[in-house]
């Protein structure tokens, strides 16, 4: 494993920078490193102290590592953070082979933990990089010391009619239609959409906040790959829920042995709210955070919320027991929380 530092730009850049560049938050490194057939960058924060046990972060389809700069600075006191671009997302270039499947997003994951040697870690993973986490944590539990879901992208029977725009990405033919109805759309334009789609409420994004989003907006529609990334990882989701068997989603989700932290939001336009009840059936040492004002990215809206419920779940795998939240019938511990209150309140999971 080769490892280079990347150069970025300035927290506080105000001219956009070359596309070899993204924006790096106060107290965060990037770093390129290098593996068979793919090159990931790697977003980290310096752990505020020695000996803290290490996690990572994997986005979702159209993020990058920068999603959980919110929730890496409010967990640096707790685990040693890093985040990684997928191959083609981010900062990280194409992969050699053109493989965007779900299980080629795992494999890369799995080759980067197992070349970092920083193995078993605190795993988590929003939209598509929870399917991909989920496959991670199946196939090399070795390697999942907890697993941390923010609204994972996991087969649904019925999808909400607000994520069909996404789905047909992965149709032939769309994503070139797409971008020529488009064409004249300014950055400022598909921000606004991207963040009505993924925000329970919109207006809690600042003002830096959304101009850091154009930025970024613009600087990756000079990348080439751009809507080939996006096409190829939609189309690589859709096929893998079609899988059967042992490598379908959901039967692997039956597999993950890792304590499993699910947090839905109730606003969530892209994943069903009603799938966490599933999801917390499924995953059979699980306890599940409810945010009824959230949206898909809870992470990035309620980041202090979200870290408190990661806490629990840290201190319950040091101290190898529970925590003392409600069960339900089926045995998973449910919460659902305010997004502003500082106290949860227990659910039924069996409601």
């Amino acid at each position: 494993m080769s490892s280079t530092e990347l150069p970025s730009a300035p927290a506080t850049a105000n001219v956009l920078p070359k596309v070899a560049t993204v924006r790096v938050a106060e107290g965060e490194r990037l770093r390129s490193v290098g593996l068979p057939g793919i090159t990931l960058t790697v977003r980290s924060r310096p752990p505020a102290r020695e000996g803290l046990p290490p996690a990572l972060y994997v986005h979702g389809l159209g993020g990058s590592s920068q999603n959980w700069s919110a929730l890496m600075e409010q967990l640096e006191g707790d685990v040693d953070c890093e985040a990684v671009d997928l191959p083609g997302f981010g900062d990280s270039p194409p992969p050699d082979d053109g493989d965007y499947s779900i299980t080629a997003h795992a494999r890369a994951v799995i080759r980067y933990l197992d070349a970092s040697g920083r193995g078993p870690v605190h795993l988590f993973g929003n939209s598509l990089g929870g399917a991909v986490t989920t496959r991670v944590a199946a196939v090399r539990p070795d390697l999942v010391r907890t697993l941390t879901l923010v609204s994972p992208a996991l087969p649904e029977i019925r999808v909400q009619r607000t994520a069909v725009p996404t789905a047909l990405l992965a149709v032939p033919g769309v994503t070139a239609l797409f971008t020529r109805f488009t064409r004249g759309w300014t950055a400022e334009q598909r921000v606004r959409g991207v963040m009505h789609l993924c925000y329970g409420d919109p207006g809690r994004v600042t003002p830096e906040g959304f101009r850091n989003a154009v930025e970024e907006m613009e600087r990756r529609q000079q990348l080439p790959y751009f809507w080939d990334a996006m096409t190829r990882s939609a189309r690589g989701l859709v096929n893998a829920y079609t899988l059967g068997g042992q490598h379908a989603l959901w039967r692997q989700a039956e597999r993950v042995l890792a304590p499993t932290l699910l947090i839905y939001g109730g606003r969530d336009q892209l994943v069903g709210y009603r799938m966490c009840r599933r999801a917390a059936r499924t995953f059979r040492d699980s306890r599940l955070l409810s945010l009824p004002d959230a949206g898909h990215v809870a992470m990035m809206e309620y980041p202090e919320v979200v870290a408190r419920a990661c806490r629990e779940l840290l201190a319950e795998a040091e101290a190898g027991e529970p925590v003392a939240v409600g069960r339900g019938a089926d045995g998973a511990g449910v919460r659902s929380a305010a997004a502003g209150e500082d106290e949860a309140v227990t659910e039924n999971a069996g409601s």
